[in-house]
C-alpha cells in the first residue's frame, strides 16, 4: 500500500481548455510543492495546451 504522505505521489494532468484528464505522472513534493503546469499535447483539442495538476 502507498503511504498517505508519499514523496513521489501519482498526479493527474488535466487540459486547461477542455478539462479532459490526459496524463498521469509522478512528481517530487520536496522539489515542487506547488501545483505542476506543463505544456503537453491534448488529443481532444488536437494542439499543445497547458495541463495543470488536479487533485
Amino acid at each position: 500500500m502507498a503511504k498517505a504522505t508519499d514523496v513521489r505521489p501519482k498526479i493527474t494532468m488535466a487540459c486547461v481548455e477542455c478539462k479532459e484528464r490526459n496524463y498521469i505522472t509522478k512528481k517530487n513534493r520536496r522539489n515542487n510543492p506547488d501545483r505542476l503546469e506543463l505544456k503537453k499535447y491534448c488529443p481532444r483539442c488536437k494542439t499543445s495546451q497547458v495541463h495543470k495538476e488536479t487533485r
